[in-house]
């Protein structure tokens, strides 16, 4: 399991780094990435970066993901109580909120969980958010995944291969006995044991099988494809 988990950091580490700032117009419509965190490192030797998140997402939306995971249209910061905040367009973001309201044992914690994307939410509990204050937690958010996180990327095509390839890739993660995440990684304060235990900011698809020979020979033909450096904005 080890060996393979070695295996995929190696091959991801050889696809160009992208960071913030970028255009989104110059990513992919369709793909997995590849999240690093500022601060984690592998455990086969050496100080390599450790995978901390790998994710895909519907047809046609890699940009998007992208777009709400990072806030790229700052006109998103301007929601009110009737509308959903950024957090409930991307668990990711509403992981990392997670962590720091739970580090900080704050009870807004118990707002931040509840999604107010639906019409029965915000009628049932919208006159209960501190709508500033999630702005706040918001731009903490922004301004970790900007400044200590980046990521890779494979361009694939098909929803349904996409999604069982991305399964096996988190499994594979998952499984490693060898890669830990560092004593200050800001996910071991989550208060979802999945994430704080795994050393990912994932819940879905932990105990999934790892890659096979046959998977993992796929991944390598598709890394093989290497794309060119995104300018920076």
């Amino acid at each position: 399991m080890s060996l393979t988990c070695k295996r995929l950091h190696n091959l991801v580490q050889e696809l160009p780094e992208t960071r913030w700032p970028f255009h989104s117009d110059h990513l992919p419509l369709n793909g997995i990435y590849f999240f690093y965190e500022a601060g984690e490192i592998w455990g086969h030797g050496g100080d390599r970066p450790r995978i901390v998140r790998v994710g895909t997402h519907r047809e046609g939306n890699f940009r998007s993901r992208m777009v709400d995971h990072y806030v790229i249209d700052d006109l998103k910061m301007g929601f009110n109580r009737n509308q959903a905040a950024p957090k409930d367009r991307s668990i990711f973001r509403k992981n990392i909120g997670r962590a720091l309201l739970h580090r900080d044992r704050d009870p807004y914690e118990a707002m931040w969980n509840i999604d107010f994307t639906t019409r029965a939410s915000r009628e049932t509990n919208g006159f209960r958010r501190d709508v500033e204050k999630e702005k706040q937690i918001e731009g903490q958010v922004t301004r970790i995944l900007r400044e200590r996180f980046t990521f890779r990327w494979i361009k694939l095509e098909g929803q349904k291969r996409r999604m069982g390839l991305e399964a096996e890739l988190i499994g594979t993660l998952a499984r490693c006995g060898e890669c830990h995440p560092s004593s200050n990684w800001l996910g071991r304060f989550s208060p979802k044991p999945k994430i704080a235990q795994s050393g990912l900011w994932l819940e879905q698809h932990l105990q999934a099988p790892e890659l096979t020979e046959a998977s993992m020979a796929e991944v390598s033909a598709l890394f093989c494809g290497r794309r060119p450096e995104l300018p920076l904005v």
